[in-house]
């Protein structure tokens, strides 16, 4: 799950786009991308398109957040197509992925589909208080596939005049959201997935931020526009020689009968080197 491509569910036409973009993912948007006058047509056709859809990329898709009013009529729509899973935005804590667990467990058995097989990544960081509940996804449930985070819908919240300097780094509140997901998904053994980047020309700049989410512990990102997946698919895709020298780490202390340190090619190597390896080697298959 490197590239996490949103599509409005309300165009046809950007749906099928989507299929032939390389994403991983298509999260199929019946949120901010829909207007509020054309969510009921936004569902039927989210749900005749992820219907049609089963051997392309694994589709989600971001229902509105429990405080509209709205979810239940998302979830009655398009769970009858069986999406791969649900994005769940303006999460407050775990327990909002548990009350949206309940509601898809009902969901799952009105349709025949197995109990607890469809997914749910929450948006963690777009309220002060989802902010500061990041720790709290270690106890959400099997059903977490990921955690990611927003800074635009929290910097309203708060009333930030922007999420970044004059330099482009985030200021501190919106980096503290940042390293919060990073954390807060290494805690709950998911997947950490990178905000968006709304500037989709800057192509340059979209590589330099990838690559230094990548470096900082994001698996992978969300997309706004298809010219961004392929460079997500690249930044967070280990490179050969990254799963060569993983490989010869987990090789090395197999061979050594799982010591304490090992030392390869004249470099000592501890437990922490080992678990690294073993998770870039997780994320190559």
């Amino acid at each position: 799950m490197r590239s996490l491509l949103f599509v409005p569910g309300d165009s046809e036409r950007k749906l099928a786009k989507g299929l032939s973009s390389g994403a991983d993912v298509l999260i199929v948007d019946l949120e901010d991308s829909v207007s509020a006058d054309n969510k009921q047509a936004a569902r039927e056709t989210a749900t005749a398109f992820i219907a049609s859809e089963r051997n392309g990329p694994s589709i989600y898709v971001r229902v509105n957040d429990l405080s509209t009013g709205l979810t239940d009529d998302d979830l009655a729509a398009v769970m009858k197509a069986a999406p791969a899973g649900v994005m769940l935005p303006k999460s407050n804590s775990a327990d909002d992925v548990g009350r949206l667990a309940v509601r898809l467990r009902v969901h799952e058995a009105e349709n025949g589909l197995a109990d607890g097989v469809t997914k749910i990544i929450p948006i963690i960081t777009e309220t002060p208080l989802g902010t500061l509940n990041a720790a709290t996804y270690r106890h959400a449930g099997a059903r977490l596939a990921g955690l990611t985070w927003g800074a635009e819908d929290l910097s309203a919240e708060i009333g930030a005049a922007d999420t970044r300097d004059d330099e482009g780094a985030y200021t501190d509140v919106f980096r503290l959201a940042r390293v919060s997901t990073i954390l807060a998904a290494g805690a709950a053994e998911v997947a950490a997935i990178d905000t968006v980047f709304p500037d989709f020309r800057d192509e340059e700049a979209f590589r330099r931020d990838c690559l230094e989410g990548m470096r900082d512990g994001f698996t992978g990102r969300m997309a706004i526009h298809p010219a961004q997946v392929p460079i997500i698919n690249e930044v967070f895709t280990p490179s050969q020689e990254a799963v060569a020298h993983a490989r010869a780490v987990v090789a090395a202390f197999a061979a050594a009968g799982n010591p304490g340190v090992v030392g390869i090619d004249g470099k000592m190597y501890d437990r922490p080197h080992l678990k690294r390896a073993e998770r870039l080697l997780a994320r190559a298959l």
